[in-house]
């Protein structure tokens, strides 16, 4: 199969022409999506590592309830103590948020047609604390860059 022209109307080599996979609605939906993945990830990320400072740290468990607002408890003591185990919670939310993270990443990626090695730039966002917060940032910039320099890019219907 031939690559389509990348010259434009008129014959002449301009710059050439970007393809997305999708609309400018499509991608700016999947942009604020990600977005808005990238800071929930990003703030349950910092959440594990407090859980993990007090697990492997300290050896306690974080427990809300169980006779105060919220409790530092030794794990043995954290299963019988009655309350709401936060640190089990936390990695269980964090982890289903990551899978979420991810398919934004993958739907972003997709419609902007990038590299792949940008689509595994963006889900270590998802794994490295403070990481999806600064990732988050860049690709908005560079994915609003982009639609902004090809106004012009066909959809992909």
């Amino acid at each position: 199969m031939t690559e389509p022209s990348r010259t434009s109307p008129a014959g002449h080599s301009g710059t050439p022409k970007r393809r997305f996979g999708g609309t400018h609605a499509q991608i700016r939906s999947a942009l604020a999506f990600y977005k808005v993945l990238a800071y929930a990830t990003g703030v349950m990320l910092l959440l594990v590592v407090v859980e993990m400072i007090a697990k492997y740290g300290y050896g306690t468990e974080i427990v809300a309830g169980g006779g105060a607002p919220l409790q530092f408890l030794p794990e043995v003591v954290a299963e019988t103590a009655g309350g709401f185990n936060l640190s089990t919670a936390v990695l269980i939310v964090h982890g289903w948020l990551y899978v979420v993270y991810l398919i934004a990443d993958f739907r972003l990626w997709q419609f902007m047609r990038w590299p792949f090695g940008r689509f595994i730039l963006i889900a270590l966002g998802g794994v490295v604390p403070l990481l999806s917060f600064v990732v988050e940032k860049r690709i908005h910039r560079q994915a609003e860059a982009d639609l902004a320099a090809h106004p012009e890019a066909a959809p992909r219907y």
